[in-house]
């Protein structure tokens, strides 16, 4: 890797690790290049603005992250509600990355920025798609081979499950809590009971 992509991928690593505790809107530029020791002439070499930088975590960061924890433990699935409970228990409850107090980084950005940002809308919408998808093959593959009713709606579950999630995500960080997740997981549970 040549010293600029390391510059650049040290920015976007830094400004992530801030925006995820701090969220995007309060952490300024100036923070960034305090923290990753860059000058603000490298900053800007890199990104013409804080939203372009933003839409480079989404993009580069956050969606290869999200596809190889959301999306790659669903493929090839012989029991795909099996493996959507697992990938959820795993996220919320053994995921280190994921800080309870910090809620969903995806989710974070989508309520910050979605609303006054259409690259942002359609960077994170993109990356809620692959996921979206990713749920309703595995439902699909579970369909054909008899380990999920032939009549269910697999794009139901799929909102059932990300709702839920990004919304249990809000209330894990509002009460800084895991319990709140526990309650979730064992809903879903119940829910799942009922297409097998």
């Amino acid at each position: 890797m040549k010293k600029s992509e390391a510059t650049r991928l040290n920015i976007l690593q830094k400004a992530f690790e801030l925006i995820y505790v701090k969220g995007y809107q309060t952490t300024s530029v100036d923070e960034i290049i305090a923290t990753t020791q860059v000058t603000k002439g490298a900053f800007y070499y890199h990104f013409k603005t804080k939203d372009e930088m933003g839409l480079a975590i989404i993009n580069e960061l956050l969606i290869s992250n999200f596809k190889s924890t959301f999306i790659e433990p669903l493929k090839n699935s012989d029991h795909p509600l099996e493996s959507i409970y697992k990938l959820m228990y795993g996220i919320l409850m053994e995921n280190d990355f994921l800080k309870v107090e910090y809620g969903c980084p995806a989710s974070n950005f989508t309520q910050e920025m979605a609303p006054w940002n259409i690259e942002f809308t359609k960077a994170l919408n993109t990356l809620s798609a692959h996921w979206e998808n990713a749920i309703i093959e595995c439902i699909e593959t579970g369909k054909k081979n008899g380990s999920v009713k032939a009549d269910t709606d697999a794009k139901e579950i799929a909102v059932f499950v990300m709702s839920g999630y990004w919304g249990v995500r809000n209330l894990g960080k509002l009460e800084n809590s895991k319990s709140v997740y526990l309650i979730y997981l064992k809903g879903l549970k119940t829910y799942f009971k009922s297409f097998q």
